[in-house]
């Protein structure tokens, strides 16, 4: 039996609510579209919408984002009931909490059926984040689920080569990007990287991103997320695209992985960029830094 995984994005866009349960609600509605799948991924820091159930939201700075760790546990609570209830992964986006006094991180989560609970904070934050009081995480860490080794790049982390190189030397076989761009250009950025990622690393990539446009204090975003793979013949798309959303409409677009072309690509495909990315690494090494 091939090793296949079946994979959602549930892309969410930002707009006006009145309390965490309208949240909720959408959240499960993105998830009953993904029914049948093994894991769903929702963006990154969807949650900023919780500060929009702030009275006098649009007056306040963007320094008071830090209020929506009042939300923590409810969104955790929401989170690892619905993958219970449902039997399924769920990469819960990720959330900005407060993880010690005045210290706040990027934090993903992911929910099992059976309880499991894995979290990453987000090692490489966006300049802009700064102004959220974000400080950064210390672990790049791999997670083992039934179906597949998976681990966490969000966002701009998929800009830095070296933090998928870091989970494909752990053995991960499906990198998790919950995204959030603000423009059209930070967009395919993040997105034109994580298909580089896929070729670098011979790896599935899922890139879950956030939409919407509130309006200022908060960011508006760019939105088209996508299931992307090394392009290789034994797929269908050429272009590497597995599946594809919509751009900046809210759906969960679903696509399915066979883990066992990865492998056959890393050891027979035409081009074998893990093994030879590696191969020459003292190499690399040789040159003076001018940095």
């Amino acid at each position: 039996m091939p090793r296949e995984v079946t994979i959602s994005a549930c892309q969410y866009l930002v707009r006006e609510i009145g309390s965490f349960e309208d949240m909720a609600t959408r959240v499960r509605a993105l998830l009953d579209e993904a029914d049948g799948s093994d894991i769903a991924i929702f963006p990154e820091l969807f949650t900023i919408e919780l500060f929009i159930t702030l009275p006098n939201w649009r007056e306040r700075p963007i320094a008071e984002l830090v209020k929506i760790a009042e939300h923590t546990e409810a969104y955790r609570d929401l989170f690892r009931s619905e993958a219970k209830r449902r039997g399924l992964f769920i990469a819960a986006g990720s959330h900005l909490e407060e993880v010690s006094a005045g210290r706040y991180e990027n934090i993903a989560h992911l929910f099992g059926p059976d309880g499991e609970h894995f979290m990453y904070a987000k090692t490489h934050i966006f300049p802009a984040e700064a102004a959220w009081s974000t400080s950064e995480g210390d672990k790049m860490e791999a997670f083992q689920l039934p179906f597949a080794k998976v681990g966490f790049n969000v966002c701009y982390e998929t800009e830095i080569p070296e933090c998928s190189a870091a989970l494909a030397e752990q053995g991960v076989e499906l990198i998790l990007t919950p995204s959030a761009t603000f423009t059209e250009q930070g967009f395919w950025r993040v997105r034109h990287c994580a298909q580089a990622r896929c070729i670098e690393n011979q790896v599935y990539l899922v890139h879950c991103c956030l939409g919407g446009q509130p309006g200022a204090p908060l960011p508006n975003g760019w939105a088209r997320s996508s299931v992307l793979g090394p392009c290789y013949m034994a797929w269908e798309n050429p272009a590497g695209i597995i599946a594809e959303a919509k751009a900046n409409v809210e759906m969960t677009v679903t696509g399915k992985v066979n883990l066992d072309l990865l492998h056959e690509n890393r050891e027979s495909g035409a081009a074998p960029t893990f093994r030879d990315r590696r191969r020459q690494a003292g190499l690399y090494r040789s040159w003076p830094s001018h940095l």
